[in-house]
C-alpha cells in the first residue's frame, strides 16, 4: 500500500481488516461422503431379472438407428437386439410379446427412464402381465450394471468394428454375433462357459433339486 501512496501503517491496517471481519477463518466445506458401490448380484434362476435398454449409431452416410437391448441378467444371455430408425412404446411391447413366446416373461425389468419406458403403453402392459418395472435412478447407470457392460462389449465388437450401408447389414452382422455371443463365447464371470450352456446347467441343476 505504501508503494500506491497510501501512508497508513500495519496497526491501523490490521484495526480496518478486522472491522470488515476479514480476520475470521473460513468455513471450510464438508466432503459428502462417498457412498460404497454395491455391486449388482445376479440372480440364480433365469427369467428374474431382465435388463434393457437402447443404444444409438449411425450408417456410414449419417442417417441415425436405435437398437432395443434385452438381455437375461441371471446368465447374461443376449434375448433381443431390435434394430431400427424408431424404437417407440409399441415397438417395444412387440418385442417383449415375441420373447413371452420363446422364453416366457421375467418377474421384473430393470430399465432406465427413457420416454418409451415410461409411456402408458408400455407401463400399462407390464402391469398387466405383472412385471414388476426397476427403474435406476437418473444419471445412474451404474445401477444397471449388466446390461451397461454388455453395450459396452456390443459397441466395441459390432457398432464401432464396421461401416454399415444399411440396417440390413446392421442386423445381419449383429445376429451373427448374437449365436456367437450366446452359444459359443465362455464368459469370464460365468464360469468360463457360453450363456446358454450356463443356463441349461442352471435348469439342469433346479430339476435335480425338485426331484
Amino acid at each position: 500500500m505504501r508503494n500506491q501512496g497510501y501512508e497508513w501503517n500495519h496497526k491501523r491496517v490490521w484495526r480496518i481488516y478486522k472491522e470488515m471481519g476479514l480476520n475470521l477463518p473460513r468455513r471450510t466445506k464438508k466432503r459428502i461422503p462417498k457412498m460404497p458401490r454395491v455391486p449388482l448380484i445376479a440372480p440364480t434362476q433365469s427369467n428374474t431379472m431382465w435388463a434393457l435398454d437402447f443404444m444409438y449409431d449411425t450408417l456410414h452416410y449419417g442417417r441415425p438407428f436405435r437398437t432395443l437391448n434385452v438381455i437375461d441378467e441371471s446368465n447374461r444371455e443376449i434375448l433381443a437386439i431390435e434394430i431400427d430408425i424408431s424404437l417407440p412404446a409399441a415397438r417395444v411391447v412387440r418385442t417383449l410379446e415375441h420373447l413371452e413366446e420363446i422364453h416366457g416373461l421375467p418377474q421384473a425389468i430393470r430399465l432406465d427412464n427413457g420416454s418409451e419406458l415410461r409411456s402408458a403403453i408400455f407401463m400399462g402392459w407390464c402391469e398387466e402381465k405383472g412385471i414388476e418395472l426397476k427403474f435406476i435412478q437418473p444419471g445412474k447407470p451404474q445401477q444397471n450394471a449388466f446390461i451397461e457392460r454388455f453395450n459396452k462389449t456390443y459397441r466395441h465388437e459390432v457398432l464401432n468394428a464396421y461401416l454399415f450401408e444399411n440396417l440390413r447389414e446392421v442386423r445381419e452382422i449383429t445376429e451373427n454375433w448374437i449365436t456367437i455371443y450366446n452359444e459359443e463365447r465362455p464368459h469370464s464371470s460365468l464360469g468360463r462357459i457360453s450363456p446358454r450352456d450356463y443356463r441349461a446347467q442352471a435348469e439342469n441343476n433346479t430339476l435335480g433339486m425338485s426331484a
